[in-house]
């Protein structure tokens, strides 16, 4: 593998988890306010569907996709670990919630090898387990450790399934097919519980601050897919360490809040971690 590609990587998916963070900073800005997270992560994806469908390309023949067991359940999976991140992000600060997500990695890392049959080193074990260590230090469990924060693990796991998954199906479905199924799936099974929930004042600044969610959430995770497509999940799950460059800094110049010792020793921790995993892999691709 070439360094010029490595980096082209590494560029797309930076934008790709910048675009996801610039839409989860949106819907703290919505939850820290007082609404409900399930009714932001409904209209994340019921606003980004009808906003997308127009330039999906989706064709009638198509259509079966959204009967595919494996496209069903990564979009419920992605609809899940959406909400729990809201969750965590209604109180906790938006480093110390990516930084316990960051669990997510380690999940995909983990299932790549053992159901996708990807390579595993001795190596790349020990940089997992100091990933882990980053998250635990974030984490602090039974130091500390809030209700936020356990939301946020839960959202990681997901998302740990979801990489996975999007390893899976990339090669059977066009990128932009891909993205309209989750939005559109997501969006059918959060419905029950966004309409029933109760709904913030509809004003110009909700209205942009929702709108905001869903375009930054689907821009990303549409890059993820397409990077997915170019290379292995455990090569992507690395890459992704990188969201918490930008999660500091949204968390930081939109709310004022910086990471504590700790925390920022957790993330300067799992970032080392990932970027390790990214050195060792880069000739073995």
């Amino acid at each position: 593998m070439t360094s010029h590609f490595l980096i082209k990587l590494a560029g797309l998916v930076f934008v790709a988890v910048s675009f996801i963070v610039l839409g989860d900073t949106a819907g703290k800005a919505l939850t820290s306010q007082g609404t409900p997270p399930i009714f932001v992560a409904w209209t994340r994806f019921a606003i980004a569907a009808l906003l997308m469908l127009p330039f999906s390309g989706l064709t009638r023949r198509e259509l079966p996709v959204f009967t595919d067991w494996r496209i069903i359940g990564r979009a419920i999976i992605l609809a899940v670990g959406v909400s729990c991140i809201l969750t965590g992000l209604q109180t906790e600060p938006i480093a110390n919630v990516f930084g316990a997500f960051f669990i997510g990695p380690v999940v995909s890392f983990v299932l790549a090898v053992l159901l996708l049959g990807e390579r595993a080193t001795f190596a790349r074990f020990w940089l997992l387990l100091l990933g882990f260590a980053g998250v635990l230090l974030v984490v602090k469990p039974g130091f500390g450790f809030t209700p936020g924060i356990g939301w946020a693990l839960l959202a990681g796991i997901c998302y740990g399934v979801f990489l996975v998954s999007t390893r899976v199906v990339a090669p059977l479905y066009r990128p932009r097919l891909l993205l309209i199924s989750q939005l559109i799936i997501a969006a059918i099974v959060l419905s029950p519980f966004g309409i029933a929930t109760s709904w913030p004042p509809l004003d110009p600044v909700t209205l942009a601050l929702v709108t905001a969610s869903a375009v930054g959430s689907a821009i990303g995770n549409y890059l993820i897919v397409i990077s997915s497509r170019r290379a292995d999940a455990s090569l992507i799950a690395p890459l992704i360490y990188t969201q918490l460059i930008s999660a500091t800094a949204a968390g930081y110049f939109a709310f004022g809040d910086w990471p504590d010792a700790w925390v920022m020793l957790g993330l300067v921790v799992i970032l080392v971690s990932g970027l390790g995993t990214l050195w060792l892999v880069r000739d073995t691709k």
